[in-house]
């Protein structure tokens, strides 16, 4: 079968080495296959498939250095998830049955006790007897917190084949930003990722949850599935009509051939890579310093980065020799045994400067690692270009927003925002903040809608006031600080822990204090924990600015659903609809699919509006359209097409969650008339926040080439705050 597109030339940095106790690993997944029925008279496999999927030689490479009892059973746990998937395509993919597969899934967490003591049900069929073997195999050697972690990882890689599911049964392909999310679920890797801490080190607990770690992981996982989606584009798209596959997903988003699509998937798996390693030796030693790890911890988290990389390299080198992909330039001699040596992929030395831009090179999808380093600050743009947005919601405004305007001065000026150099009476009235909350919450009291403008107002003072005080000063450390004093300003329980020294301690503190006042304790966990994202991802973006590096686009629009307070806007909204919603619902898929799609399609609106205000008056580097034109070299009306057409994609998908994703799910869940009613509010107050912050946008000055050249971003011209003092 001629192959619909060239492999293109793979950015690997790191060796592929073989684990010497490949025969016996082999050896050990043939007799546990047949031992959990999963060969002869399983209708899925004949022991001929499971010899030339060859699963011990993917582990082999990608875990080079367990021991020979850990490599056979981490080779036993691929061999079911392979073994899964082809189960699931067979009997409920081809089909398609959502219905019995849905049953099939169910039962699944029922063999992954998080207390090893727990009995499970006896085994119906291969899938359940091959994971209740594993895990009772696995989880005694390790933490109560992996444990739980791994199980939540293959929870997700079990459920989300539904959504490949249904999106076959619609015929429907994914956007790009939903299928990065949707494929780190359901391609594994960050299951793969709990094997790898079996097989190196396990992950403190201190740091598990940290964007670092979280980083490595999501790049990692991110750069495995992008390169199985070249590999396996042939067998997925072509044989099994699978719709799920990031080839495919480009093609029809660019509207380009099957090959552009191959090498702009590349381009993006070379820019996950340059993520991890920038993450690595960067962010991934502060937080060790920052946490107080012990040396054996750090030496731990280290050997688990090294292991990321072993998959990476090893994985690659097992695409190449499996025959359940397609690999025309696959090498046909044996596998190098050099004893702690290089492996073949080291041996191409095109494939590691591949990265670089062929000089002359006119294709659009070329990207390289100096460009992001290399961008141009306070470039004249002109007024930012403002393209038909989609906006199928009707605008509602509170009447009662002059009120709303009056008491947010008051309160401005009362906790010391308007006096500390940043903003001034002008700024407040251009920003309008009132404005934005009556269209976000048309239907508040008069109580509710001032705290919502307060809360509005001091966020994006916040935002302004990082990059001003912290960046122009380049003082990371004086960030860090501020960072941690307003996290000390929300106490979960009795008095605030600091005495409020300026204008965002002052105001958070007074914010803090009349939300939380008839919140539960875990309403207060919610809410803290989501203004501590906003807060600590204004310091991702100082870090950015002091290294001068544009994010790569996963990255910063990841990133961008924090800086923009995205998770706090949602807290307070869930807020509002109290127990009726279980907390499930807000847990599944789809409606983290419809948040996701919203905050995106809001942060974009944001990022098109303030286009010359960032990049011509800022010298900001945070801004979809710049992030565009950085990583595939495009102009800027280009890149704002590239922007403007994802916006659309996303309402789409907000659109296409609400009509056929929620009402399966409610189906799903068994949710009350109350609950789903419940639902239903939560989705109108979406589009309430979503007409709003258009309409908000298109209204204030802040944004406007007019008042951007009469107040141009920086300190009010008579004055600036005080440095922040870091002791006593």
């Amino acid at each position: 079968m001629t192959q619909p597109f060239e492999l293109p030339r793979f950015y690997m940095p790191y060796p592929a080495r073989l684990n010497p106790h490949l025969d016996e690993a082999r050896a050990h997944s043939t007799s546990w296959a047949r031992e959990m029925g999963m060969l002869e008279g399983s209708g899925i496999w004949e022991p001929a498939d499971l010899e030339a999927h060859d699963y011990g030689l993917l582990c082999a490479y990608t875990h080079p250095d367990c021991d020979g009892p850990a490599l056979s059973l981490i080779t036993d746990w691929y061999v079911w998830v392979f073994f899964f998937d082809d189960h699931f395509l067979d009997m409920y993919k081809r089909t398609p049955d959502r219905a019995a597969g849905k049953a099939h899934l169910d039962r699944l967490p029922l063999f992954m006790p998080l207390d090893p003591a727990t009995p499970v049900p006896e085994p119906r069929n291969p899938v359940e007897a091959g994971l209740a073997d594993l895990w009772a195999r696995t989880v005694p050697s390790m933490s109560a917190d992996w444990r739980r972690r791994f199980s939540v990882a293959t929870e997700h890689l079990l459920n989300e084949s539904l959504w490949e599911l249904s999106n076959i049964d619609e015929g429907r392909i994914a956007n790009p930003v939903e299928y990065i999310e949707m494929r780190r679920k359901v391609g594994g890797a960050p299951w793969s990722s709990g094997l790898v801490e079996y097989a190196t080190a396990e992950v403190p607990a201190a740091v598990a949850g940290t964007r670092p770690l979280r980083v490595l992981m999501e790049t990692f996982s991110d750069a495995v599935h992008l390169r199985n989606d070249l590999f396996s584009y042939q067998r997925e798209v072509e044989d099994e009509g699978e719709n799920s596959n990031g080839v495919l997903v480009l093609e029809k988003f660019f509207g380009c051939t099957t090959q552009e699509a191959a090498d702009a998937v590349n381009d993006i798996l070379t820019s996950r890579l340059h993520q991890f390693e920038h993450t690595a030796l960067t962010e991934v030693p502060a937080v060790a310093l920052e946490k107080g790890l012990r040396p054996d911890e750090v030496a731990a988290v280290a050997a688990y980065t090294k292991g990321l990389q072993d998959w990476q390299s090893g994985g690659h080198e097992w695409h190449l020799r499996s025959s359940r992909y397609m690999n025309g330039s696959a090498r046909s001699d044996s596998p190098w045994r050099l004893s702690g040596g290089l492996g073949t992929s080291a041996a191409d030395i095109g494939a590691l400067l591949s990265a670089a831009p062929a000089a002359g090179a006119s294709s659009v999808f070329q990207a390289g690692r100096l460009r992001a380093h290399s961008h141009v600050p306070y470039r004249k743009v002109g007024p930012s270009l403002l393209p038909d947005f989609h906006m199928p919601f009707p605008l509602e405004l509170s009447p009662h927003l002059d009120s709303a305007r009056r008491t947010l001065l008051a309160w401005s000026h009362r906790m010391g925002i308007l006096e500390e150099g940043v903003w001034d009476e002008d700024k407040l009235a251009a920003y309008d903040l009132a404005l934005c909350s009556a269209g976000l919450d048309p239907d508040a009291t008069p109580e509710a809608l001032d705290l919502s403008a307060q809360w509005l107002a001091w966020g994006t003072y916040g935002d302004d006031y990082y990059p001003l005080v912290h960046g122009n000063r380049r003082d990371l450390a004086a960030a860090r600080l501020t960072t941690a004093r307003l996290s000390a300003c929300m106490p979960l329980e009795g008095g605030p822990s600091v005495i409020p020294a300026d204008a965002m301690e002052r105001g958070l503190t007074d914010l803090w204090t009349r939300t939380t006042a008839e919140m539960s304790p875990d309403e207060r966990r919610t809410l803290k924990a989501s203004v501590d994202a906003m807060t600590e991802s204004w310091v991702w973006e100082l870090c950015n600015q002091l290294h001068h590096r544009i994010p790569d686009p996963v990255d910063y629009l990841e990133m961008r659903r924090a800086t923009f307070g995205s998770d706090l806007t949602l807290s307070m909204c869930r807020m509002g609809h109290g127990p009726a919603i279980p907390p499930e619902v807000y847990r599944s898929g789809p409606v983290r699919s419809l948040e996701n799609a919203a905050i995106d399609y809001a942060c974009l609106v944001n990022d098109v509006f303030s286009y010359q205000k960032e990049i011509e008056y800022e010298g900001e580097i945070h801004n979809a359209i710049l992030v565009v034109q950085n990583f595939f070299g495009v102009d800027y009306p280009a890149a704002l097409t590239v922007v403007h057409d994802l916006m659309t994609q996303r309402m789409e998908q907000f659109e296409h969650v609400v009509a056929h994703e929620l009402p399966i799910l409610c189906d799903d869940l068994n949710l009350s008339a109350e609950s789903r009613a419940a639902l239903g509010a939560y989705v109108r107050d979406l589009q309430n926040w979503l007409s709003g912050i258009l309409h908000w946008h298109r209204q204030v000055d802040r944004y406007k080439a007019e008042w951007l050249g009469r107040r141009a971003h920086g300190f009010l011209p008579d004055r600036a705050p005080a440095p922040l003092q870091l002791t006593g």
